[in-house]
């Protein structure tokens, strides 16, 4: 188990990290807000509940990528889910706005997360939250021990070619081995591995 003093040392990381990153990206985040305002009609910033520590639900906060109305559709394109078990992902997800697919690709959508980070809702760096309704068709024990951390804004599975990752059996033996060697020293090297994965665009599609 980690050394309750270095568990403290994470959280103190999360809440001065989050808050000064929040100062320092404000033009960037005033800017990718009026753009997204600007090319699509709809809210700028989209709230989704997520299952957090212990699959307790949480408000999670993005900058809207899809056009206004995106959720209504996901029915009819869940023939078409590229993921095996119990997440949906689409690469090229029609939903997405031309705007909203520049945003996917850096990760600049996810940067409102970290006023979830400053709430004490999220981590800087841990499996990265999914959405109720598929934390619920979880039928696995692995699946639900991802629950056992807090969720963070980067991740292993995040820094590992994440588009490449057809299988969420893959992505929790990602999330798995996190957990299991946790180090603050872990945490730096992700966080490190971030920046160039968001900057080349190989996030999210």
């Amino acid at each position: 188990a980690a050394a309750p003093g270095h568990l403290l040392i994470k959280q103190a990381i999360d809440y001065a990290g989050s808050l000064l990153l929040l100062i320092v990206l404000a033009p960037l985040l005033g800017l990718v807000a009026f753009a997204v305002g600007l090319t699509s009609r709809g809210p700028i910033v989209f709230v989704q509940r997520r299952a957090g520590l212990n699959g307790q639900p949480f408000v999670l906060y993005k900058f809207r990528s899809m056009y206004s109305g995106a959720e209504s559709r996901q029915g009819e394109l869940a023939p078409q889910n590229e993921m095996k078990g119990p997440v949906f992902k689409l690469a090229d997800d029609p939903r997405v706005t031309g705007v909203g697919r520049f945003l996917r690709r850096h990760s600049l959508d996810e940067l409102p997360q970290l006023w979830n980070v400053l709430r004490g809702e999220m981590s800087l760096v841990g499996p990265r939250p999914l959405p109720l309704e598929e934390v619920a068709r979880f039928a696995d024990d692995a699946h639900r021990r991802r629950l056992s951390v807090k969720p963070g804004l980067t991740c292993l599975w995040q820094i590992s070619g994440r588009n490449d990752i057809a299988d969420f059996d893959d992505w929790v033996r990602l999330d798995l081995d996190y957990i299991d060697q946790w180090s603050l020293w872990l945490d730096f090297k992700i966080l490190l591995a971030t920046i160039p994965v968001a900057l080349l665009g190989r996030g999210g599609r």
